[in-house]
């Protein structure tokens, strides 16, 4: 909830809508989204002119903000450092929140796939916001995370008493996700679709013993699941985690 003296404030909203199921939107999450004066949702550059996914959760949970949706930029083409795209469409995404703010909106909401907090462009907004508004509010509202849908669906607990999770993003390199399988108990990989082969490989030779699920569009009707054992594919949808778990073998072997 916003602090009182700061209601007058021009606040912007990161709103984590979860990984594509729209009944999976906090209470918290879904209030914010009614309640912003403008709602900007990522559009990717894609050129096919498509719903982008956290849009289509908006439009899902609370179809009554659709005349306040705004799509802003949203750069795929680049998959490391900063660029000149990715920091056009930065700049864009900027400049869609403060011309929002110019003509006299209170809230602005940034509706983001999974959580706010974890790989998410809403970061990086909010710098280049905040340096255009100065008496500029942040909130962030936290969003289920795709690896948690994930160890939802297929009943795989991400963590038991003393073991350790490990979060990578492939994009950081094999050599990253190599040392993450070495040293932690449940690894779950992000963005490692275009490189599946290489990293079913690594998790092959390096953990042998695991179990674990590849999840694509999860909470969506094509959503699918594949036992890590039967994985044939050479790369899958951008949309795709890879988890990553010990062969438990005993209830509470690990407390």
């Amino acid at each position: 909830m916003t602090h009182p003296a700061l209601i007058h404030s021009p606040t912007l909203i990161g709103v984590g809508v979860g990984p594509g199921d729209p009944e999976l939107i906090t209470v918290k999450g879904a209030a914010a989204l009614r309640s912003a004066d403008v709602v900007l949702v990522p559009e990717t550059d894609t050129g096919t002119g498509e719903v982008g996914r956290a849009e289509q959760v908006v439009l899902s949970a609370c179809p009554e903000v659709a005349a306040r949706v705004r799509r802003v930029p949203f750069s795929m083409s680049q998959r490391a450092g900063v660029g000149a795209q990715r920091r056009k469409s930065w700049e864009a995404s900027a400049h869609a929140a403060v011309q929002a703010f110019a003509g006299g909106a209170a809230s602005v909401a940034f509706a983001t796939v999974g959580d706010p907090s974890v790989y998410s462009t809403f970061s990086y907004l909010a710098d280049h916001v905040r340096a255009a508004v100065p008496d500029l509010h942040v909130e962030v509202i936290p969003g289920i995370t795709a690896m948690q849908a994930l160890a939802a669906v297929s009943r795989t607990p991400l963590v038991e008493a003393q073991e350790v999770l490990t979060l990578v993003p492939v994009t950081a390199g094999l050599q990253q996700l190599a040392e993450a399988l070495e040293h932690s108990d449940t690894v779950v990989a992000y963005k490692g679709g275009r490189h599946l082969a290489a990293v079913l490989d690594l998790v092959r030779q390096c953990r042998p013993e695991a179990t674990g699920v590849l999840g694509t569009d999860l909470g969506l009707p094509e959503q699918r699941l594949v036992a890590l054992d039967a994985i044939d594919a050479t790369s899958a949808p951008y949309f795709s985690t890879l988890l990553v778990a010990p062969a438990r073998t005993a209830t509470g072997g690990r407390l």
